[in-house]
């Protein structure tokens, strides 16, 4: 199975931001990446790092994956189905409220739909943030750095 470690960090909120990911396989390292954003959220970060990674593994020949994060807004929208709802609610809160950050959902599930039409069986799992798991310490260093990319006017990739 391929891990996929993601974070988002942003500096205020909303305010400059980042976003990273790294893949590995066997625990090494495969594949990594990050970007920034001007104004943005930490939700809108946290998010932004799974489509990036569910972008990138398109291309891959393995079937099996897991994002891990420690963003529960992200893990707990897909793991306790809160997606499929708002999506069958036109993108509505169970309060009827609008649903935020909608336009990343809708791009995060065309790509999960895609990788899964492709084959590809993808988990989620929730870990406690700043807790010593290495490969999260590792990715949440690559967001911040993003974020301090971002402030010092280095360009947008997102």
């Amino acid at each position: 199975m391929i891990k996929i470690f993601t974070d988002g960090a942003c500096s205020g909120n909303p305010g400059p931001g980042g976003w990273s990911y790294i893949i590995c396989k066997d625990e090494e390292i495969v594949q990594g990446q990050g970007g920034s954003v001007g104004k943005t959220t930490n939700n809108r970060m946290e998010l932004t790092a799974v489509i990036k990674a569910l972008e990138k593994i398109i291309s891959f020949e393995d079937k099996r994956f897991q994002i891990i994060s420690d963003s529960a807004y992200v893990v707990n929208a897909v793991n306790n189905h809160w997606i499929g709802c708002w999506n069958q609610n036109n993108w509505k809160t169970s309060k009827g409220e609008d649903v935020k950050n909608s336009d990343l959902w809708k791009m995060f599930l065309n790509i999960k739909n895609k990788c899964e039409r492709l084959g590809k069986l993808i988990t989620f799992e929730k870990v406690k943030g700043h807790n010593g798991n290495y490969f999260n310490e590792w990715v949440d260093s690559m967001a911040r750095n993003e974020v301090i990319n971002q402030m010092r006017g280095v360009k947008d990739e997102t």
